[in-house]
């Protein structure tokens, strides 16, 4: 037996942040009634208006497992973790670190100048938005780019392991850890599921708390 099990300590476990019934355990922060549904335990969401549905709480140190498939060729959303879910006006979206979700065929639909933009855009790029800086592991630019493109076209399946411990996170992309970041400035928050202009479908949304972190000693 474990030591913490022997002293009557918890132990992390997971637990579902979506229960394939409704929308309880989240809160429709600036999008519309009927951007986000569920149906036959999925969860749906039509991508309009753009904007973000948060956790009811917020999360320092995690595990989070996530399963998408975007269903349109090109879509666009992501999840933001440690954010504080009040959108910039203009973008509205909020603070935070994402965790990009684009379809593969994203850059082919938006080419720039007669250029594809680099595959990095689709498979799990990490970035600070509305002010949160990281230090990338694989810097392009300010963002994180996945070292493998491990990530499935509209109508498949995806899965996202998310870790995230004192301003550190770490993205697994269908069982293979690909991507990183470090030194967050913003390090607990809500999750918040993004609309941007695409269908997407979400499932299996589980989150792990782990114990908080030591404050560093000067």
């Amino acid at each position: 037996m474990s030591g913490s099990r022997a002293r009557g300590l918890p132990v992390p476990e997971f637990r579902d942040l979506f229960n394939g019934k409704d929308l309880t355990g989240w809160v429709n922060v600036n999008t519309a009634e009927d951007t986000w549904r569920v149906r036959d335990g999925i969860l749906i969401c039509s991508g309009r208006p753009i904007g973000v549905m948060r956790s009811e709480k917020q999360y320092e140190n995690f595990i989070l497992h996530i399963e998408w498939m975007h269903i349109e060729p090109g879509g666009n959303s992501g999840v933001f973790v440690w954010s504080n879910a009040r959108p910039n006006p203009s973008s509205r979206l909020p603070d935070g670190v994402e965790v990009q979700m684009l379809e593969l065929d994203w850059p082919k639909l938006h080419m720039r100048d007669g250029k594809m933009p680099p595959l990095a855009y689709v498979h799990g790029e990490l970035f600070g938005v509305n002010g949160v800086k990281t230090i990338p592991d694989n810097p392009r630019g300010e963002r994180s780019m996945s070292i493998e493109n491990r990530c499935l076209g509209h109508g498949e399946w995806n899965s996202y392991d998310v870790v995230a411990v004192d301003g550190v996170i770490k993205l697994a992309v269908n069982g293979k850890v690909v991507n990183g970041i470090s030194r967050s400035t913003q390090k607990k928050g809500y999750l918040c599921l993004e609309s941007e202009g695409a269908e997407i479908h979400f499932r299996n949304i589980k989150i792990m708390e782990l114990p908080e972190g030591a404050e560093p000693r000067p």
